[in-house]
């Protein structure tokens, strides 16, 4: 299916954008220059553990550029597409640049503790996150839905992982960072999850083997390019017991919000999900 046909109109999406942007204003935004006090960073306060994952996340979050450009190659604004294709994604645009901005935020933080912090010097971490920034990105997806389903789970495993190592590290500075990196991702998932649940009520059963799809071969991003991904993310879930796993009960409260009665197919995909939770 191209992305132009799996669409949900354009109202959908114009209310799902609006939803988020009024909920989260820009005067509720936060500066990293200017939100904490980077002079009591001390990465003396963490563990090897605890500064592998600021490690990990900081070269998660900074590949940003890719994660975008997914967004732009799958829906542009330009004259690839028809003019009703070009509104839909100029409303979905107006979400895509505050969370890009959002999430830079959050790769500057990173990096900004870690030099602030003792852990890194400007120039060998600036080199240690090219080498993994200038690796492709992608989600070859078909329906549109996936994209969203995909970072419903993404940005829920995210957030969660943030709340779990804030609790366990050492140093106040990096808990307030983490503090503040959850919080912008919960507002993510929720939009996300307000699209996906907006999905199902417009597109109903044509949109669970899609979603199926995303959960049956989930990654989280870099995961099939970062050179010994799956070894450092054991290592890290050590940490603070991450399972991106988890992310899925919310993805069924979603599907049952939106769902006033389960067809066999969704109670098929409710099962699917459960069942990959359990195989976890």
């Amino acid at each position: 299916m191209d992305i132009e046909s799996g669409l949900i109109p354009v109202g959908d999406i114009a209310d799902a954008v609006d939803g988020f942007l009024a909920a989260s204003p820009a005067a509720r935004g936060w500066d990293v220059e200017t939100a904490v006090d980077w002079s009591r960073a001390d990465a003396g306060l963490l563990s090897e553990g605890q500064r592998s994952a600021v490690e990990f996340i900081t070269l998660i979050e900074d590949h940003l550029p890719g994660y975008f450009e997914v967004y732009h190659r799958y829906f542009p604004v330009d004259d690839t597409v028809d003019a009703p294709t070009f509104v839909h994604n100029r409303e979905l645009y107006h979400f895509t640049v505050r969370w890009a901005l959002e999430e830079d935020t959050h790769a500057r933080a990173l990096t900004r503790y870690q030099r602030a912090s003792g852990m890194a010097e400007r120039d060998a971490l600036r080199t240690a996150l090219a080498v993994e920034g200038r690796r492709p990105f992608d989600l070859p997806y078909e329906h549109p839905v996936q994209f969203f389903a995909y970072a419903l789970v993404q940005e829920k495993a995210t957030q969660m992982y943030y709340q779990q190592l804030r609790d366990v590290v050492g140093d106040p500075v990096l808990a307030t960072v983490l503090s503040r990196l959850a919080r912008d991702e919960a507002r993510h998932f929720s939009f996300m999850a307000d699209v996906v649940g907006r999905y199902l009520r417009v597109h109903g059963d044509a949109v669970v083997e899609p979603i199926r799809d995303v959960v049956a071969h989930f990654r989280m991003p870099l995961a099939d390019t970062m050179r010994g991904y799956w070894r450092w993310a054991l290592k890290i879930a050590d940490v603070a017991e991450y399972d991106h796993t988890e992310a899925y009960e919310h993805l069924v409260k979603v599907i049952d919000r939106a769902v006033d009665a389960r067809t066999d197919r969704v109670d098929e995909l409710v099962r699917f999900i459960d069942q990959c939770r359990i195989v976890a």
